[in-house]
């Protein structure tokens, strides 16, 4: 995926990145995190009665020049630009989010990475649940430790992966996912469906996460959390103070 605007020197800085950005497996780990805890995922844009736009352009300008976040179309359509700028080869892979109540359509993006024969998924577009490192998908059916968070992939059928997470002492289903690969157009009507359905939770409520190294912080309509290695701390916040949290705890002001 590649933007005329995209400059690699630039969303290094945005992200924080320090180093030689080289097609291997240390920089495609540090790429990840270094976004991870500098971009925030959110739906700004959606609850302002907009469709975000899949333009590779618009979304460079949107988080690196204006300094903004976005959602998993977003996120990791920048991240694919990264990927491609330094070599590492990708593809892209629809998802089936598993936290809804009912079954519902493969609107989630995420990526497959190949480096020296392995395959690794990346996604920095699942919100608060999300892996925080590339993930092998020959690590099968073990619990996989990420800081202080536990991720655990298993085979949903002969040709679906099943990712998982550890919330409560309990394995949490995060979405289905196979390798077939998509084109960056076939998320297009996924994109529309999350954008302006009234069923999307996106254009139900406000949604914001940032990763930190020690764990994470979200903000769900009017309830924020954040988690600190494995210590939670909640409380309901008023439409009053959710510019000055969106600004100190989410770099979005």
């Amino acid at each position: 995926m590649k933007a005329t605007n995209f400059d690699l020197p630039s969303y290094l800085a945005r992200i924080g990145f320090n180093g030689e950005a080289s097609p291997d497996f240390d920089t495609l780990k540090h790429l990840m995190r270094c976004q991870l805890f500098s971009v925030p995922f959110e739906n700004l844009d959606v609850q302002a009665g907009k469709v975000p736009s899949l333009a590779p352009e618009a979304i460079y300008t949107k988080i690196v020049e204006r300094r903004r976040g976005g959602y998993c179309y977003e996120v990791n359509g920048l991240f694919a630009m990264a990927l491609e700028a330094v070599g590492i080869p990708y593809r892209f892979v629809a998802a089936r989010p598993m936290t809804y109540a009912v079954r519902r359509p493969k609107t989630h993006v995420a990526i497959i990475a190949s480096i020296d024969r392995d395959e690794w998924l990346c996604d920095l577009g699942f919100g608060g649940y999300g892996i925080r490192e590339p993930l092998n998908l020959r690590w099968l059916d073990r619990e996989i430790r990420q800081d202080y968070d536990a991720f655990r992939l298993t085979m949903a059928s002969e040709r679906d992966y099943l990712l998982q997470s550890l919330v409560d002492n309990e394995w949490k289903k995060l979405y289905e996912f196979n390798l077939c690969p998509q084109e960056w157009v076939d998320f297009e009507p996924a994109n529309w469906l999350n954008a302006t359905h009234p069923d999307s939770i996106f254009v139900q409520g406000l949604i914001v996460a940032m990763q930190h190294p020690d764990g994470k912080a979200v903000l769900s309509g009017d309830r924020f959390r954040y988690v600190s290695k494995g210590r939670v701390e909640e409380r309901i916040v008023g439409q009053d103070d959710v510019t000055e949290l969106l600004r100190q705890c989410f770099s979005l002001g």
